[in-house]
């Protein structure tokens, strides 16, 4: 399939949760060790104005998208943290769309939110690799969806999300003719 024939808001399709096991355990958690330097790799050479162009029609810049990550993915380490530490927590939740248009997520370079995602993340597979598979099934409630969610649920789903957005940036690559 070629990239203008995949779904734009899906290149690599929606999240498919998974039973716990070991080997979907070390993939999930591998996602999450490469995501730095794999959004690093998917932003080699880009310009400015590649970086301010949305990498999807009606979508946020390409620029947005990297600080967006991060933003998320601070997020979910912190409810790793609360999950971990609390009993059955309410998570806060944020806005997301509102938090991309903040001038930090506007303007700075996005070298500063990959280098902070290379800091993040490296504490994030320490901390996920030391659980066990009973801490994975602690729960916190998530107010905007209404329902508890799971760490391992969680971890799929940032493992997912890491992916998803790196390959929302090759795709708008091969769609643009940037390679």
């Amino acid at each position: 399939m070629s990239a203008s024939t995949i779904d734009p808001r899906y290149p690599i399709g929606k999240f498919q949760p998974a039973d716990y096991s070991k080997s979907q355990f070390e993939k999930w958690v591998n996602d999450l060790r490469v995501l730095p330097l794999s959004m690093e790799n998917a932003l080699l050479n880009l310009d400015e104005h590649q970086l301010d162009t949305p990498y999807r029609e009606d979508g946020w810049t390409i620029r947005q998208l990297v600080h967006h990550v991060a933003d998320s993915h601070m997020n979910a380490y912190i409810r790793f943290k609360w999950t971990l530490t609390e009993d059955h927590p309410t998570i806060k939740t944020y806005d997301e769309k509102s938090w991309a248009r903040l001038k930090d997520g506007l303007t700075l370079p996005t070298n500063i939110s990959v280098t902070l995602l290379h800091a993040l993340h490296s504490r994030w597979v320490e901390l996920v690799s030391s659980l066990d598979q009973e801490q994975l099934q602690r729960k916190f409630f998530h107010p905007e969806q209404k329902k508890d969610i799971s760490l391992w649920d969680l971890l799929g789903t940032y493992a997912w999300h890491s992916r998803h957005h790196v390959a929302h940036i090759l795709v708008a690559r091969e769609n643009k003719g940037w390679d």
